[in-house]
């Protein structure tokens, strides 16, 4: 797999095949992980995987409607549920696209989060009293 020369010639035997598999295993890790950024770098793939998501995240009260009655979910709920967390995954990924690195991204990201948590709180129990608050 690697072909490598080493400047040192006293690694000899078992020491040079432990040298040669550390190396191979990097190689390997390196490899996996720039796979990994270019799958993830298309903005197709990552649409998809906030459709997925939101998807996931929509079942579990929906499963939960079937097995208690403690849960009461119609379909204005999942509506206003869906479209927080797919306007929220789209901001996220608006960020992804037009800022590569630093902290401005970093901090983007948490206040769209933060949004998020807040939004979602108040439509849940009502924690700022807004007339549009759940009971």
């Amino acid at each position: 797999m690697l072909d490598l020369v080493y400047p040192d010639a006293l690694c000899i035997g078992k020491q040079r095949f432990y040298y040669n598999q550390t190396i191979k295993k990097h190689y390997i890790k390196f490899k996996i992980m720039k796979n990994l950024q270019s799958t993830l770098s298309s903005p197709a793939t990552r649409i998809a995987i906030i459709l997925g998501v939101v998807a996931l995240i929509l079942s579990i009260p929906l499963i939960a409607m079937q097995f208690t009655n403690e849960v009461k979910w119609d379909l204005t709920d999942f509506m206003v549920a869906g479209t927080l967390l797919l306007s929220t995954g789209l901001a996220i990924e608006l960020v992804i696209r037009n800022l590569k690195t630093g902290t401005l991204r970093t901090v983007i990201l948490l206040i769209i989060l933060l949004a998020l948590f807040l939004i979602w709180a108040e439509l849940a129990v009502g924690i700022f009293g807004t007339p549009f608050a759940g009971s």
